[in-house]
C-alpha cells in the first residue's frame, strides 16, 4: 500500500499491543519495530511506549502503549510479573546466563527434594543484589557499562517481595521454575541466590516472562503477526482497549456535565464511591484515573480520547 493510498485516521489509535517478544531482540528495538509497522501501516502519528523492559536474552509478554495509554506506562513498571525461568547448575558466569565469562564452577547438582525445600526461604520479602550487568545506575552511570570497562561493580543491596515460586520441572543438572516478583526483581540475581542455597552455582539459561501487570501471554503476538499490520492488516483486530490496563481499578461512570468538567481538570465533589483509585468513564470511554478522597475526586491522569465532549 502507497502512503498516498492509506487512510488518514481522524483519532490517533490508543491502546495496547502486548507484544510476544522473541529471545535476541531488546525492549528498544522491540518498540523500534512496533513503530516501523505503524508507519508503514498508515499510523504514523501514533505515540508508542513500552511499559516494562525485557532483556535481549529474555522472551515473552512486553506490553506496548498506543496513543493515549502510553500515559499509563508508569503504572506497568510498577506492576508485578511472573517468569518461568530455567538454571543450569554448576556454573556461575560474570553476566548470571549464558552470555558471561564463567567464574565459579561447582560439582554439586542439588536433587529436587533439597530445590523444592529452599523455595520457601526466597517466599515473600527477601533482599537482593542486582546483577553487575544491568540498569542499576552508579553514581550516575550504568553498571553494565562499568562493569563492561572492567570496573569492580558494588551494587546496594534492595529488598524485593517474591509473591510465589514454584519449581515446574526438573532435569539432571537444571530445573525449571515459576517466579511471581515485585518490580525491581532481577531473576538473574534470583537464580544466583537460590543456587548458592543450595551449596552449588548456576546461572540462567531460559527465561521467559509470561505475564506483566494485567496482560497474559495468551493474549501477546508474534513479530510475524506485527509485521502484517505494515503490510495493511487492521491494527483493531490486535489492539486492546486503553482500559485492559487497569482491570483492577474500579470505574467511576459519569454523565456528560462531570465528564466535562474532568476533562477541564476540575473537582468532584460529594461522590459516594469508597476512597481510592478510579477509571473515571463517560458510557465506556475513558475520561481519566481520579483518587477519591474524603468525597473529593482529583485528576491523576487525563485521557485525550474522542467520545468526550471538548
Amino acid at each position: 500500500m502507497t502512503d498516498d493510498k492509506k487512510p488518514a485516521l481522524q483519532h490517533p489509535l490508543s491502546g495496547w499491543l502486548i507484544l510476544d517478544k522473541p529471545r535476541g531482540l531488546g525492549s528498544t528495538q522491540a518498540v523500534g519495530a512496533v513503530k516501523r509497522n505503524l508507519r508503514e501501516g498508515g499510523y504514523s502519528k501514533t505515540k508508542v511506549g513500552h511499559g516494562g523492559t525485557l532483556d535481549p536474552l529474555a522472551e515473552g509478554v512486553l506490553p506496548i502503549a498506543l496513543g493515549e495509554a502510553t500515559k499509563l506506562a508508569g503504572r506497568m513498571l510498577d506492576a508485578s510479573k511472573i517468569y518461568d525461568f530455567t538454571i543450569s547448575f554448576g556454573e556461575q558466569t560474570d553476566t548470571l546466563d549464558t552470555e558471561g565469562e564463567v567464574i565459579e564452577t561447582s560439582d554439586v547438582r542439588p536433587a529436587r527434594e533439597a530445590i523444592e525445600a529452599v523455595l520457601s526461604d526466597f517466599t515473600g520479602p527477601i533482599d537482593q543484589v542486582p546483577p553487575a550487568y544491568s540498569a542499576v545506575k552508579i553514581d550516575g552511570k550504568r553498571a553494565y557499562d562499568r562493569a563492561r570497562a572492567g570496573e569492580t561493580v558494588e551494587i546496594k543491596t534492595r529488598q524485593v517481595t517474591i509473591h510465589a515460586l514454584d519449581l515446574l520441572t526438573f532435569g539432571e543438572g537444571e530445573a525449571t521454575l515459576r517466579a511471581h516478583v515485585s518490580k525491581g526483581t532481577y531473576i538473574r540475581s534470583l537464580a544466583r541466590d537460590i543456587a548458592h542455597a543450595l551449596g552449588s552455582c548456576g546461572h540462567v539459561t531460559y527465561l521467559r516472562r509470561i505475564k506483566a501487570g494485567p496482560f497474559l501471554e495468551e493474549q501477546a503476538i508474534s513479530l510475524d503477526k506485527l509485521n502484517e499490520i505494515g503490510k495493511g492488516a487492521p491494527l483493531q483486530d490486535l489492539l486492546l482497549p486503553l482500559e485492559a490496563g487497569l482491570d483492577d481499578i474500579p470505574a467511576l461512570q459519569l454523565d456528560p456535565d462531570s465528564a466535562q468538567a474532568v476533562r477541564q481538570g476540575r473537582v468532584l465533589s460529594g461522590m459516594p464511591q469508597p476512597d481510592g483509585l478510579h477509571l473515571a468513564k463517560l458510557a465506556n470511554v475513558p475520561v481519566a484515573l481520579m483518587e477519591l478522597e474524603g468525597g473529593t475526586a482529583r485528576v491523576v491522569r487525563g485521557f485525550n480520547l474522542p467520545g468526550v465532549a471538548e
